[in-house]
């Protein structure tokens, strides 16, 4: 039993050892991946008392202003597990996923939709960088069909990588089909979560206006004007858990003017958006989860898996290899004898001189006076 029982966790111990070293070197990199069966996600940021521009067409007559209101942006983000599977080229078979996003912003008072976008791209499941892709489109218009290519994403879009670097990085601005570089600014805590912090700087880009749009905006806010651009600006700042990359809060300050060739150029957009508490708290307890489950398996699992597996291996080696105690104990003493042969009031089987107890055996001699006849 003893042999069994030690050999039972001498082997319970080597594969213990074994399972330690492995997770970190082969579960851990599957754990450090997009999953395939994300849940979808809103994320809400709130401007307020932001000035923009306002177009409302009732039959041939439009009507264009630059009311002053708050402002609620949201973006939900929903995962295509079967597109991912049917629809991405080999290259990226297992590599990548596909993403649906959908941004909605509304009027904080009258629920009034200001603008609105749908986009369909491929991010890479560690990198979370945007992949190449054929098939990816962006629809700001709201047409029923958008040509599909007419975006090329590049460049962090909604995420960072795992294991985020304090370095900078690329981030794809939408308004301008292009990224910059986000510059690393150092960290802070949110909600008891350390992120690193990520500026994004952009200054005055002219943005790639429809001249009919153009000259519809002079005719309005300029009208002595010929030709004119719309200027765009905005710091972007992210704020984002170096361990799964996600954001756990953004802040944009976003910036556009109209810029005739005569007159004053006039404000078009001037909204500091910023993640609203319960998107940031629900972001903590997001990060919170899936930092626990990363730390199981790449740190406290394998230092839980070493310590019980040593010693399941030191016990199983000492059970097997310890001497057997009964075979070691000697008696020093006689054995007792027996108390009924020493007791002087017993009367004596034998002759008056005989103090021993006959053996029992069927060979008596009958002509022997002392010893009674058989029966």
């Amino acid at each position: 039993m003893k042999l069994r029982l030690g050999a039972a966790l001498f082997g319970l111990g080597v594969l213990l050892l074994v399972f330690a070293a492995g997770l970190p070197f082969y579960v851990a990199p599957a754990v450090k991946k997009l999953p395939y069966d994300l849940e979808p996600t809103t994320s809400v940021a709130e401007a307020k008392g932001a000035k923009f521009l306002k177009i409302t067409a009732d039959g041939s007559s439009v009507s264009i202003e630059v009311p002053q209101a708050d402002l609620v942006s949201s973006i939900e983000v929903i995962p295509q597990p079967d597109d991912t599977k049917d629809r991405l080229p080999k290259e990226l078979d297992g590599n990548a996923m596909i993403w649906d996003v959908y941004q909605t912003v509304k009027r904080g008072d009258t629920q009034d939709v200001i603008s609105q976008y749908s986009t369909e791209l491929a991010l890479y499941r560690i990198s979370g960088a945007a992949a190449p892709w054929d098939e990816q489109w962006l629809n700001e218009s709201g047409a029923d069909q958008v040509p599909v290519g007419n975006v090329r994403y590049s460049g962090q879009v909604y995420k960072f990588p795992f294991d985020t670097s304090k370095r900078d990085y690329d981030v794809f601005d939408r308004d301008l089909k292009k990224p910059f570089s986000a510059r690393y600014t150092g960290t802070e805590k949110i909600k008891g979560i350390e992120t690193y912090r990520f500026e994004q700087r952009i200054q005055n880009e002219v943005l790639n206006t429809p001249q009919d749009s153009i000259q519809t905006l002079i005719g309005k806010f300029a009208p002595g004007a010929t030709s004119g651009q719309v200027v765009y600006s905005n710091t972007r700042t992210l704020w984002v858990d170096p361990v799964t990359g996600a954001y756990v809060k953004v802040r944009e300050q976003q910036y556009k003017e109209l810029r005739p060739d005569t007159g004053s150029p006039t404000v078009l957009l001037d909204a500091d958006f910023v993640y609203n508490e319960d998107t940031i708290s629900r972001s903590v307890e997001t990060v919170k989860e899936n930092r626990f489950k990363i730390g199981m398996v790449s740190l406290w699992g394998p230092i839980i898996a070493g310590v019980l597996g040593l010693i399941a291996l030191v016990a199983g080696v000492w059970l097997v290899t310890r001497p057997n105690g009964n075979n070691a104990r000697h008696r020093a003493d006689p054995p007792a004898t027996d108390p009924t042969s020493t007791r002087v009031d017993q009367e004596p089987v034998g002759g008056p001189l005989d103090d021993e107890i006959p053996p029992a055996s069927t060979n008596w001699r009958s002509g022997d006076a002392s010893v009674p006849e058989r029966r």
